[in-house]
């Protein structure tokens, strides 16, 4: 996503900093958080040597190993060299940001491809699931009733979506809980106030307009 003409787009690296980024956060900017990759570096590190062990295996490198022990070489090759390619492919370098923070709306890749807004989220609140900290958007009723439409799909895609409301998780993302929480609630809050603004802007023009009708009459 790009980033909104009156702002910058903040690139979160790789490993999170949590200091620095409550100095860089305001709610007219767009925040665009990738995964973490040193995670993912410890499992591709690991599948590398799972990979060369099994190798050992399948072509004998070892004396007095049988046909069984090769074998499972041959599989281990195949197996861990498949989810090794596969996790080098996530890699956050490669894949970009997964949770993109505006401030009109946001959305988690991770979810779907949908982009909530402000607008339609009536909370933002903390829990804690599975000895996890998450963030739970609570929709308003009219994004309630759209979800219902679309829970199935959701449901199949990922586990985003629960008794009508949405879970952020801050798990794997190069940056912590707080930081993503206030992120969120700060755009949020200033999503409101400017929707009360053009409010009150339109009140007054109605009221303008009325007004310039009954001199007119």
């Amino acid at each position: 996503m790009h980033a909104h003409p009156d702002g910058l787009t903040l690139a979160v690296a790789d490993r999170p900093q949590p200091a620095a980024l409550a100095a860089c956060i305001d709610a007219s900017h767009d925040l665009e958080i990738s995964q973490c990759a040193t995670h993912l570096r410890l499992l591709v590190a690991a599948g590398f040597a799972m990979t060369l062990l099994s190798a050992t295996l399948a072509f004998d490198w070892w004396d007095g190993l049988g046909d069984y022990d090769t074998t499972v070489g041959y599989a281990g090759v195949a197996l861990f060299g498949l989810i090794t390619s596969r996790m080098i492919w996530l890699l956050p370098a490669e894949r970009g940001p997964v949770l993109i923070v505006t401030p009109y709306g946001i959305r988690d890749l991770r979810i779907g491809n949908e982009f909530l807004l402000w607008d339609s989220i009536s909370e933002i609140s903390a829990e804690e699931c599975r000895g996890h900290k998450v963030i739970v958007l609570t929709p308003t009723p009219a994004l309630q009733r759209q979800l219902r439409c679309i829970r199935a799909q959701i449901r199949a895609r990922s586990r985003g979506a629960q008794d009508d409301r949405i879970v952020i998780r801050s798990e794997g993302l190069a940056t912590d809980f707080d930081t993503l929480l206030r992120a969120c609630r700060d755009c949020h809050a200033a999503s409101n106030q400017r929707t009360a603004l053009q409010q009150e802007d339109e009140r007054g023009t109605r009221g303008g307009t009325q007004g310039f009708a009954v001199q007119a009459s």
